[in-house]
């Protein structure tokens, strides 16, 4: 490499010739200049003032962020509260269902129902996620959580509903069964008592001779305890008659007829629709009796048959 120099005093030229390791350091010396201060100019652009139009988008910049975590906030406290709101209504639905399944299977156990026709003790419908709401991002809260609920509270009501049913259908057949019970001529006149005649041949008790008895004397021991009727029907008879002194008469349909006689005083009318086991007289002796009693007799389809037959809890 050549180097030439003019000196302008003299106007003289003068050339200078540089070696291989000459010009390796020369060039090192060159180098180490250039580098800081491009590394100072790079600091000095870098220290330059944002201009206007720079600041006005970063200032609307922070303000969209602002306005969308405001909006985020909110839907995330409505969701929040929905979600309680939803919870709520799944504690109340799912205590309801667990009466409505207590009180049929209680119901169902004391009628004697077959278990197989109702079924109140199974377990009741639950599930869900078991996630805290306060825990939950917004994402996750509404599409997991929300719609979870949802059909949760639909299962239920729809188990709700399904219980509502049976427990209908169950009152139905407790209705009917009630209804046959109220009319099958089964019970008992007096709460307690014994039987002081039976139904049958036997020895009058004024004159001494053989004669038919046609019912079964019922005794308490003392006047004034209250007759029940066996059965629901309508009076047909109630007042003094022939023989049984102060008498009622119930038809209760199916070809059945009661009577209960000697009564003190009673308590129906001719053309009362009476139910099973209302009071209808209280006992006494009135008509042809020795002491205060019951003379009860059933007819079927118009014959006289034995009472005992339809009698329950009486000391024979």
């Amino acid at each position: 490499m050549k180097l030439i120099f003019v000196s302008e005093k003299l106007g003289e030229s003068r050339a200078f010739f540089l070696g291989r390791w000459l010009r390796a350091l020369l060039s090192l010396c060159l180098l180490g200049t250039t580098i800081p201060g491009v590394y100072y100019i790079f600091q000095e652009l870098r220290s330059e003032p944002p201009s206007l139009s720079d600041l006005n988008s970063d200032i609307e910049l922070q303000k969209r962020l602002l306005e969308q975590a405001e909006k985020i906030g909110f839907l995330q406290q409505k969701s929040n509260n929905e979600i309680s709101a939803l919870t709520a209504r799944l504690g109340t639905l799912q205590a309801r269902l667990s009466r409505l399944d207590s009180l049929g299977l209680r119901i169902t156990q004391l009628a004697n129902l077959d278990d197989g026709e109702f079924d109140f003790d199974g377990d009741l419908p639950v599930g869900g996620p078991s996630v805290s709401v306060t825990d939950l991002s917004f994402p996750s809260l509404i599409s997991n959580d929300y719609w979870a609920a949802e059909e949760a509270i639909s299962d239920l009501t729809m188990h709700l509903e399904d219980r509502e049913r049976q427990l209908l259908f169950l009152e139905e057949v407790l209705d009917r069964r009630e209804a046959a019970n109220n009319r099958q001529v089964f019970g008992q006149p007096l709460e307690y008592s014994w039987v002081a005649s039976k139904f049958g041949n036997r020895p009058d008790p004024f004159t001494g001779k053989n004669s038919f008895h046609s019912g079964i004397d019922l005794t308490t021991g003392k006047a004034g305890a209250e007759i029940r009727t066996i059965a629901s029907g309508v009076v047909t008879w109630a007042g003094p008659r022939s023989g049984y002194g102060l008498l009622v008469e119930v038809n209760h349909g199916n070809g059945f007829v009661t009577r209960y006689a000697h009564s003190e005083k009673l308590l129906v009318a001719l053309g009362d629709v009476v139910t099973k086991s209302q009071k209808i007289a209280h006992v006494g002796s009135t008509g042809r009796s020795t002491g205060p009693h019951v003379h009860f007799e059933v007819y079927k389809n118009g014959r006289i048959v034995d009472p005992a037959t339809y009698l329950s809890n009486t000391i024979r």
